[in-house]
């Protein structure tokens, strides 16, 4: 039987050339909360938006967050969980940026997708600027895996590049619909992806019944909190995990890294940037003109939100993982990300959608 503790895990070590830069970010110094602010949520109610389906990693992440957050905020403000699923959180990206109060009173937990896509899919740029909303911090720098049940004709990542198979999938922004692709065109794997599903939750029904034989881009803190059964009884293969920097507890079970699948290294530097986001993992952002001072007071209680321990007590219980890093890195990082060379976005572009 295995057991998982929660732990402090430092900010995963991105390898992409050109983007080694981003290490130099995590010095920046934080600022003490500006006491001119201090009363501006006493008796207000925080929104905090949950750019994914009720059930799944996102929707857990954030509603532990939330129950927290608020006793670090002067003022003591009520967080309120809404789900806004949709365009692998863009919809909830694309509110916070153009619709949602000024007043940092709104916030949204979204996917890294969510933040990668405008970049990688030109038709959203003009709705969704990552560069530009305000990053308040991500409560984890994670890994995905690709997973199938025992008794699968695909029982390792060296099968899938050999017999044909159905691997589920949600739509273009979500990590399942673009890792099954990325896989397939950098590792070699002729699976189909079948998308349409919700979530990651619905996506584990249809291995269970057969639909599909099943999926990648699965959040390993998620998979490990969803359907812990799975692993504690042995019924699930393993098959790979994409991360920047291997994951302990699944180099121990011998999981493979993606990067041992890619022959060229052009589809190497693709792999790279796509896995960069990871560093980002569970983003928490606001909008673009939220008041520096409340930006700052939003910034502040979410670091020390991920240092109370009732907090880490809370996340142990639900077996999520807590590896943050702060919303004035995340904005460093980001910017930079957008500053990788085109030749290399464009064959990620490719590379995440189908032929």
């Amino acid at each position: 039987m295995f057991t998982f503790a929660v732990r402090q895990r430092p900010p995963a070590r991105l390898s992409l050339a050109g983007t080694s830069a981003f290490i130099a970010v995590l010095a920046i110094p934080s600022t003490a909360t500006p006491l001119a602010a201090a009363d501006a949520y006493a008796g207000k109610t925080v929104e905090l938006l949950v750019g994914a389906p009720p059930g799944g990693g996102y929707d857990i992440y954030a509603r532990a967050v939330s129950r927290h957050l608020g006793g670090h905020i002067p003022g003591a403000p009520a967080i309120v969980v809404k789900n806004m699923p949709g365009a692998g959180s863009a919809k909830a990206a694309q509110y916070i940026a153009t619709i949602a109060p000024k007043d940092g009173t709104s916030i949204a937990g979204i996917m890294p997708g969510a933040i990668m896509g405008p970049l990688l899919d030109e038709r959203m740029t003009a709705l969704f600027n990552p560069t530009k909303v305000r990053y308040v911090g991500t409560a984890n720098n994670g890994t995905r895996i690709c997973v199938t049940l025992k008794g699968s004709k695909i029982a390792t990542f060296t099968d899938a590049r050999t017999i044909k198979a159905k691997f589920g999938g949600s739509a273009p922004n979500d990590s399942t619909f673009e890792y099954g692709y990325l896989h397939k065109h950098t590792g070699g794997t002729i699976w189909d992806i079948v998308p349409g599903y919700p979530g990651t939750a619905d996506m584990a029904l249809a291995m269970e019944r057969g639909e599909i034989d099943g999926l990648c881009g699965w959040d390993w803190s998620s998979f490990k909190s969803q359907r812990p059964q799975w692993l504690r009884e042995g019924k699930v293969n393993i098959l790979l995990q994409a991360s920047i920097e291997p994951n302990a507890e699944l180099a121990k079970l011998g999981v493979p890294m993606a990067s041992q699948f890619v022959k060229s290294d052009e589809d190497r530097k693709v792999l790279d940037l796509i896995l960069s986001q990871t560093v980002f993992h569970r983003s928490y952002i606001a909008p673009p003109e939220t008041p520096p001072e409340r930006l700052e007071i939003l910034r502040k209680a979410f670091d020390e939100t991920m240092k109370d321990q009732a907090f880490l007590e809370d996340a142990r219980k639900a077996r999520i993982d807590i590896a943050p890093l702060s919303g004035a890195k995340i904005q460093q990082v980001v910017d930079r990300l957008y500053a990788t060379p085109p030749a290399i976005v464009d064959r990620a572009r490719k590379a995440i959608r189908p032929d």
